[in-house]
């Protein structure tokens, strides 16, 4: 009967873990709303592009432009979020932010990002996170990154300049199931 218990346990144990694990994969519709696509940025620096992420991320956050800017530039001093292949994960924290936020850009010319890779970027996604998000803002960004490492998405996503069609790209069922 002990032996039962042990098992019966363990298999309690193993279905709590699989809810959880389907509760903590982050939809992108959580983060990000049709307000927070900018299908066609003209930008010519990285400083310019992130001003103009503040300034759209403002509106939507409820946060000083400045501050926000101040902080992803901050970031960026750190260590560029240019990840590769085109692609830019700007992020930062922020007090006064009662959940994660995303804004996504897609710039008419690529820029220097001084990415990993040395090749220039066109799409950029920003996460915005509390200050106190730990584990959430981290499951964000790998969400993030995961998506945008697919070449079919981002191919898509840069044969587009409607923002309702990259949000739809990019909050679809078929981007949540992308590894």
């Amino acid at each position: 009967m002990g032996q039962h218990r042990g098992l019966t346990a363990l298999s309690d144990t193993a279905a709590r873990r699989q809810t959880q694990d389907r509760v903590t994969v982050m939809e992108l519709a959580e983060l990000l709303s049709p307000e927070g696509v900018i299908a066609s940025l003209r930008a010519t620096s990285k400083k310019q592009v992130l001003q103009e992420l503040a300034q759209r991320a403002s509106k939507i956050v409820r946060l000083p432009e400045r501050q926000i800017f101040e902080a992803l530039l901050e970031r960026e001093r750190l260590g560029t979020t240019g990840v590769g292949q085109g692609v830019a994960i700007p992020h930062a924290k922020f007090a006064g932010l009662d959940r994660l936020y995303g804004l996504f850009a897609r710039l008419e010319q690529p820029i220097d990002f001084e990415a990993i890779d040395d090749r220039p970027v066109d799409i950029l996604f920003a996460l915005l996170a509390p200050e106190d998000a730990g584990a959430d803002h981290l499951k964000a960004l790998a969400r993030v990154s995961r998506l945008l490492r697919n070449q079919t998405v981002c191919t898509k996503l840069r044969g587009t300049d409607d923002a309702t069609a990259i949000y739809a790209l990019l909050t679809e069922p078929a981007a949540s199931a992308v590894n």
